[in-house]
Formats: structure tokens, C-alpha cells, sequence
């Protein structure tokens, strides 16, 4: 992850710890082992010191095997760590220069193995936050145990409620899409009842009555219902078009003239944000064709945003489309990593259920290729590639959907810019540099604006004003002043 040869280029940040072992395995390494591992990952340095510039220098070890065989010795152990999640490739020593320094690499543990704990104390779990290890919130522990479970958060057998906390209209208008999408289905001449116990939306209880599960209450409850078992439950969908107003349009769940489910939100809002696409026109015999690959990455980010919430989390599920982007951002963080979801191939959604519901209505992929194709999708229309964003306390997963076109350096692109208004090849620009950004403090706990001038190659009054922009989105918060003044993503 980091050029050992090129060590003081480093600073301590969410990936990278430095500690100076010089006498022998410090005890705090235990709470940056538990952090990395319920966060993202991360390195340990040992025989590694920071300056007063924050730079990082190795320092001499007298003895880096020792600090191996005790740093083994104490991972096994499970009165220290509560699982050891790292395999011998993942521990070595290294030489810089004359020196040679352990390093630890601490990958993300699976959602099975948190929390990962130390001192044999579930209380005793740390998370990342910049450069610092912090104790688990409440909110944070209970959020991993569930995510820990075999079974979906959605498969949850509500037995303190009956199936008249299911809205009859949204149940209808499903069992029709499911005609639509599977004609002669043969849960199609069941009853309600049946029909919602065959989906999974409901269940027979311990009492031998039939209540609904999470999934069926989250996806065909009225909110009013919803609430009483997800007391944070809120679903909010903003148009902000100008800077004049606060909002153009907005569908909320708690408004009260609609039911505020799940099943109703997506379709509510999909039509708003897909009225603003271009279609090419198309003719399949005497029809036109209105559906394009970028619906449908639109249908599948959409969804997996619904699907993957965790609602019990804080601060609710918010989908704001603006001129020229579109963010999703749902309560919870991601169950597997950014790497494996770009990639494809993983599915673990976090309410599997609820994307079985949407399957059978042709919506979402099971396979894991949602995120792969959301990239490929927007890489074939030239814009500017989605990110993903990952932020912390309360835990919040945000996808980026840049609706402009990409900014290529090679010549032809650039002849092409030319011909382009000037105002268009600004906001090009601004937006390539501001993804920019965002890609550098996901990476890195914070910066200055002598960081992004080797990176963007443009002046620091013109990142200051950058920088200025993403505060007001409150995407990036500044802290300190003048010239020491540093800017972080926002928690």
C-alpha cells in the first residue's frame, strides 16, 4: 500500500499508523489492530516514528523478530484479541535503508468477525477516525452485531404485529408488477395472505399466527407502522436546482398523504429522476424503445441504496438530484469492500429479502455486477465516474452520480473541449477537480491546499475557491486558519 523507500512522503491518516516499538510490542497497537479491522483496514508500522512535521522516519529495532513472535503470540491469544483475521503474508520485516521495521497489514475483517475486540471486552472495540483509534458507539456496536447475523437484518419475524400494518394499494400495485414481469407465475392465484408468506413479507409466529417480517413491513407498511419498529425510519428525496431555494421538489415518508414504504418511495422518486434523461430515439417494430442502459444503472444505484440501508440507523436514507449530479446515501456502511464491490461478483446485501422483492419485479441484480455496471454504464456515456463514499459516526454510505461529461487530457478531447462553450469546459473542469478531491481525503485523514496543487496542477487561490464550494455543500469541512489550515471530508 505505501513505498517503504519513500517513507517520509507519509503522514499518519485512516490507513496508516506509526509507532516506535524501540521497547518492545506497545499495548496500544491493540486498539489499531480492533480499529482497522472494524473500519476499513489499515497498516501498522513498528520502528517507525513521526517528526514534528509529521513526517515518518524507521528508527533502529533492536530486535524485529521478537516483536513478531510477541505480536503472534498476543493475536492468538483471545483474552487479547477477540479473532485473529491477518495470515502470515500479512506480517513482515522490512528493510529501509539500514533499518528494518515491522509491518503489520491489517485487512478489513469480515462482517461475521465483528466486532473485533480486545481484552476479551466486547466494549472494548475501536474504529477509525483520521489519525486516531476511538471507542465504539452503542449505535456502532449494535449496528455490526446485526450485520453479523447469518440471517438478513429484514428476515425478522415481527410478532407484536398483525398483517393490517401492510397497505393494501402498494400490495396491489406489486402483485400486478410481478404479473407484468412474470406472467402465470404460480403464486399469482394465492391470496394476500399466502402470497405475502411465499415472498417473504410475512411469517407464521410463535404463537402459530402470521405476522409480517421486517422485510414485508419495510417494503408495504404504512409509516405510521414502519416507525413503531424503525423509530429512525425517514426516507427523503430533494430536487435542488438553483441556490435560491432550499428545494425545487421533495417526496418525504412522514408527509402523510402517501404510505411512506419502501416499494412506493422507489417508484416515486425513479420517475423523477429519470425524467431528465435523454433517450435516443429507438423503434422496436411499431414501438419506440424508452429504456436505455442508463435507466437501468439508474434502477439498480437506486435500488441497492434501498435495499442495503440499515434502518435503525441514524439520520435516514437521502437521494438529492441536483443539474449536474445525483447522490444516494443510506444509513449503515458498506458489508463488503469497495474493492469486491467494484469488481463484482460479491452479493451480501444487508436486506436480502427486500432484493428478492425487487428481483421479482425486474429490478436488481443478485449476481453482484449492480456497482460493476453503474461504473461501466457511466463510462460509456463519457461522464464522470461515480464514487462511492464511505463516512463514519453515524456510519453512511454515499454514491456519486456525476451527470457531465469527463475531462480527457489526450489532444483529440481536447480539440473536441474547443469546440464547447467556455462555461461548459469550466464546469467540466471544476467537477473533474473536485472528484479529484474527494478521491485524496477518502484516502488520506486530511490536507492542505499544498497537497492538491502537485495533484490538480492548477493555482491554490483556485482550489481555496474549490474548497470553499464543498463546504457550502457540506462536503468537506475546514479546520485551523491561514496557512495551517487543514480540510477533511466531513463525518
Amino acid at each position: 500500500m505505501i513505498d517503504l523507500n519513500h517513507l517520509e512522503q507519509y503522514r499518519e491518516n485512516n490507513r496508516i499508523e506509526a509507532k516506535k516499538a524501540a521497547g518492545g510490542l506497545p499495548q496500544s497497537i491493540w486498539e489499531t489492530y480492533s480499529a482497522f479491522a472494524n473500519t476499513l483496514g489499515g497498516i501498522i508500522l513498528l520502528g517507525v516514528e513521526e517528526h514534528p512535521d509529521k513526517s515518518l522516519h524507521a528508527i533502529h529495532l533492536p530486535d524485529p523478530e521478537k516483536l513478531v513472535k510477541d505480536f503472534w503470540d498476543a493475536v492468538n491469544n483471545p483474552n487479547k484479541a477477540s479473532v485473529n483475521i491477518l495470515s502470515s503474508k500479512d506480517v513482515t520485516i522490512e528493510a529501509v535503508g539500514e533499518d528494518r521495521i515491522v509491518v503489520i497489514n491489517v485487512p478489513r475483517a469480515d462482517r461475521s468477525y465483528k466486532p473485533v475486540f480486545v481484552d476479551g471486552n466486547p466494549l472494548n472495540s475501536y474504529r477509525r477516525n483520521g489519525e486516531g483509534d476511538y471507542k465504539c458507539t452503542s449505535d456502532e456496536l449494535h449496528a455490526m452485531y446485526r450485520d453479523a447475523s447469518v440471517k438478513t437484518q429484514d428476515m425478522l419475524v415481527l410478532q407484536e404485529m398483525r398483517l393490517d400494518v401492510i397497505h393494501a394499494e402498494s400490495l396491489r400495485a406489486y402483485r400486478q408488477r410481478m404479473r407484468l414481469s412474470r406472467p402465470g407465475h404460480v403464486w399469482d392465484t394465492l391470496d394476500d395472505e399466502q402470497f405475502l408468506i411465499k415472498l417473504g413479507a410475512a411469517a407464521i409466529g410463535e404463537n402459530g399466527s402470521v405476522h409480517p417480517t421486517a422485510a414485508g413491513l419495510l417494503m408495504f407498511g404504512n409509516e405510521s407502522d414502519i416507525v413503531r419498529e424503525y423509530p429512525r425510519y425517514f426516507l427523503d428525496y430533494r430536487e435542488e436546482y438553483d441556490d435560491v431555494h432550499r428545494w425545487t421538489d421533495r417526496v418525504i415518508s412522514s408527509s402523510g398523504d402517501w404510505s411512506g414504504n419502501v416499494f412506493d418511495f422507489y417508484f416515486r422518486v425513479y420517475n423523477k429522476l429519470q425524467l431528465d434523461l435523454k433517450v435516443p430515439f429507438e423503434m422496436n417494430g411499431i414501438y419506440r424503445v424508452d429504456d436505455t442502459p442508463v435507466h437501468g444503472a439508474l434502477r439498480e444505484a437506486l435500488a441497492n441504496c434501498l435495499v442495503n440501508a440499515d434502518y435503525y440507523g441514524r439520520q435516514g436514507l437521502v437521494i438529492i438530484k441536483k443539474k449536474d449530479v445525483i447522490t444516494m446515501t443510506n444509513p449503515g456502511d458498506f458489508r463488503i469492500g469497495l474493492s469486491a464491490a467494484r469488481s463484482g461478483g460479491v452479493s451480501d446485501p444487508r436486506n436480502g429479502t427486500m432484493m428478492k422483492m425487487f428481483n421479482l419485479i425486474d429490478i436488481g441484480e443478485r449476481a453482484g455486477s449492480g456497482i460493476p455496471n453503474i461504473f461501466s454504464v457511466w463510462k460509456q456515456q463519457g461522464w464522470s465516474d461515480p464514487t462511492i463514499l464511505i463516512s463514519s459516526e453515524p456510519d453512511r454510505s454515499t454514491l456519486i452520480l456525476p451527470l457531465i461529461q469527463h475531462y480527457y487530457a489526450d489532444a483529440a478531447t481536447k480539440s473536441s473541449d474547443n469546440k464547447e462553450n467556455s462555461d461548459k469546459k469550466v464546469a467540466i473542469k471544476t467537477e473533474r477537480n473536485k472528484n479529484a478531491i474527494l478521491a485524496y481525503l477518502t484516502d488520506h485523514a486530511s490536507a492542505k491546499v499544498s497537497d492538491f496543487e502537485p495533484l490538480l496542477g492548477i493555482k491554490a487561490a483556485r482550489i481555496r475557491r474549490l474548497l470553499s464550494e464543498m463546504i457550502a455543500d457540506g462536503v468537506v469541512v475546514a479546520e485551523g486558519a491561514n496557512r495551517n489550515r487543514t480540510y477533511r471530508l466531513k463525518s
